[in-house]
């Protein structure tokens, strides 16, 4: 069975692609405002917070990167496979945050028993 193409007009491909320039760009400068604010802000929980705004940023960067493939797909197996492989990695990506976070609030408790 042969797969349909996806036919998507070059006009709109493009709007698609500066749409996700635009969006990205704004997420750059709300990363860019939220990292300096943090790093004014003294006390035990910004390290967290610096640390959770990172996977953020990482996390949109991934997703930002991810539309952008999706703009590019030929046909729909294109699309499932890139969907498939986003959230593969996705979800890798969680996990290492996560044991990453659980890491950073056990060390503060080592060596007080």
């Amino acid at each position: 069975m042969i797969e349909p193409k996806l036919e998507v007009p070059a006009e709109l491909r493009d709007l698609a692609e500066k749409t996700i320039d635009q969006a990205e760009k704004a997420f750059g400068m709300f990363f860019e405002a939220a990292t300096k604010s943090m790093s004014s802000v003294p006390g035990a929980g910004t390290d967290v917070s610096k640390q959770a705004l990172v996977f953020t940023e990482q996390n949109m960067k991934s997703a930002f990167e991810h539309a952008r493939k999706l703009v590019h797909a030929t046909d729909l197996q294109e699309a499932m496979r890139i969907q498939s492989d986003f959230l593969r990695s996705q979800f890798t990506s969680a996990g290492d945050h996560m044991r990453q976070m659980t890491g950073s609030l056990m060390q503060p408790g080592k060596g007080k028993s």
